[in-house]
């Protein structure tokens, strides 16, 4: 029985999310019945983490299990005719029996995108978050570097999951503007449901003057969510990059 992690990457506005739901189509269920078919039994795919509906990844890994003996070469296009175009899988890579997608990526990277100009792109539709008012990243990343450490993250929690603690190490948090693009890259060793989102409305509300940059730090402190910024829209968020000891997994050889 093989372990094999498949890299790929999604267009999520089609799909409510990575994980497999009842009355919703996933990006989960999509993969498993496309692998299904190619390996010849039922699979269960394990994901990176839990995409929410309409989020994107550029680059995401699950692994799952099998007896199939198709070479690895050849798994990712025989996969990828059998899945719509908006989901690709772009390599395959056996793993040890110990890996798990999931508990076995050290950090991860998201990055959210924003078109910030006063006129809207037809093209950036679900792809950026239209924001009209004029950003000045100077302060969005003044308000961005308040987050970066180890700080409990409740403050910009959404209720939802069930989880152990709210604490969590963010290690960079960087916000670039190129023309009317500006992209937020955070980087940790873990989220919280819709914690990236929340963080984005929160620097955005800094740039806006409704708190300074500054403030940020009593909000984490407080550790109450309507004191934070909004939850920006889902259409903007991109998982962009992970961390794996595994061999054949490190973030230079997925790029």
């Amino acid at each position: 029985m093989r372990n094999i992690a498949l890299q790929l990457m999604y267009v999520g506005t089609a799909y409510h999310g990575w994980q497999i739901q009842k009355n919703a189509v996933s990006v989960e269920e999509t993969l498993e019945k496309a692998l299904e078919k190619v390996v010849g039994h039922p699979v269960k795919c394990t994901g990176a983490g839990r995409t929410d509906a309409g989020v994107h990844a550029r680059t995401y890994v699950s692994n799952f299990r099998t007896c199939s003996t198709i070479p690895l070469d050849r798994l990712p296009l025989a996969v990828n005719t059998r899945l719509p175009d908006d989901i690709v899988v772009t390599r395959a890579v056996e793993v040890s029996d110990s890996f798990n997608a999931i508990s076995s990526c050290r950090k991860k990277e998201y990055t959210y995108r924003i078109y910030n100009t006063r006129i809207r792109n037809a093209f950036f539709v679900d792809r950026a978050w239209f924001y009209p008012k004029k950003l000045d990243e100077s302060v969005m990343q003044k308000a961005a570097d308040r987050f970066v450490g180890t700080h409990d993250f409740a403050a910009v929690k959404s209720v939802g999951t069930d989880v152990k603690t709210t604490v969590r190490t963010v290690y960079y948090f960087d916000v670039q503007r190129q023309g009317d693009i500006i992209d937020c890259r955070v980087c940790a060793n873990g989220f919280l449901y819709n914690m990236v989102r929340a963080m984005v409305g929160t620097v955005i509300y800094a740039a806006e003057g409704k708190f300074p940059p500054e403030a940020v730090s009593d909000i984490l402190e407080g550790k109450c969510r309507t004191d934070a910024g909004p939850t920006a829209p889902p259409g903007g968020l991109y998982m962009t990059k992970l961390w794996y000891d595994e061999p054949g997994l490190t973030p230079e050889e997925m790029e």
